[in-house]
């Protein structure tokens, strides 16, 4: 596990000590994140970091997953689809479903926190549910810049009832009456993903790929999906080739 004073070399002189000054500020009080899923994505992968760096400086942080049916999740899905801008078709049922999932997981979880992080389209009806006390921010890490309308509707409804929104890019912000903040993409460059291949470990996935080794490479890693941009790659071989 990374501690905090390990990244020391790695940001901007002071950064670490200021830092530790933000979270003298904020000790006592309990910062909850909630998302839909412990293992795979990249909410996933950054919550595993940041929770863990908040409570080496002293923070109460907590991690907490949802649950949901198989139904519920093929509807969040179609939400990430049509939030970035895919034609899809929701019906009433799927949306109850969606909504009743959010409100069994309300009954569920323990969300009394003094600052509580709601990451992505999945639990963002808790809100229903709030508790008196605390602050809620709605963490959005998906591209919202073109979304099909009614879905965004429907999920507009329960934003403008968070604090705060936080997007990754300033054309992923809407039209809100909440305050807005950007976060912008970034790795933890400690983490086990990100650390450098020995290069036998190199060959060995290149050669387990059926990758050949005496051509230039072009490279994106990525699931195949759409909002990944495939085409992208194969444009950028097309200008490079010339």
């Amino acid at each position: 596990m990374s501690r905090l004073n390990d990244y020391r070399e790695l940001v901007p002189k002071g950064t670490i000590d200021f830092l530790n000054r933000l979270a003298e500020q904020v000790k006592g009080r309990k910062i909850l994140h909630i998302n839909s899923t412990k293992l795979g994505g990249g909410v996933a992968e950054m919550l595993w970091s940041d929770v863990l760096l908040l409570q080496d400086i002293g923070i109460d942080a907590e991690w907490q997953i949802i649950s949901g049916t198989e139904e519920f999740f093929n509807v969040t899905k179609s939400f990430h689809n049509a939030l970035q801008g895919h034609d899809q078709h929701l019906s009433q049922k799927m949306l109850e479903a969606y909504l009743e999932v959010n409100r069994e997981n309300a009954k569920r979880l323990s969300i009394d926190a003094h600052y509580v992080v709601i990451h992505d389209p999945q639990p963002a009806a808790l809100i229903e549910s709030r508790p008196a006390q605390g602050k809620w921010v709605w963490r959005c890490h998906i591209d919202i810049s073109r979304p099909q309308w009614k879905v965004w509707s429907f999920l507009k409804q329960f934003v403008v009832n968070y604090d705060a929104a936080v997007f990754s890019l300033p054309r992923f912000a809407q039209r809100l009456p909440i305050a807005q903040f950007l976060i912008y993409p970034s790795i933890d460059p400690l983490s086990d993903k990100n650390r450098d291949l020995s290069p036998q470990e190199q060959a060995q996935i290149l050669s387990r790929l059926n990758v050949p080794t005496d051509k230039p490479m072009l490279l994106q890693v990525s699931r195949f999906d759409r909002f990944k941009d495939p085409l992208g790659v194969i444009q950028s071989y097309r200008l490079v080739k010339k």
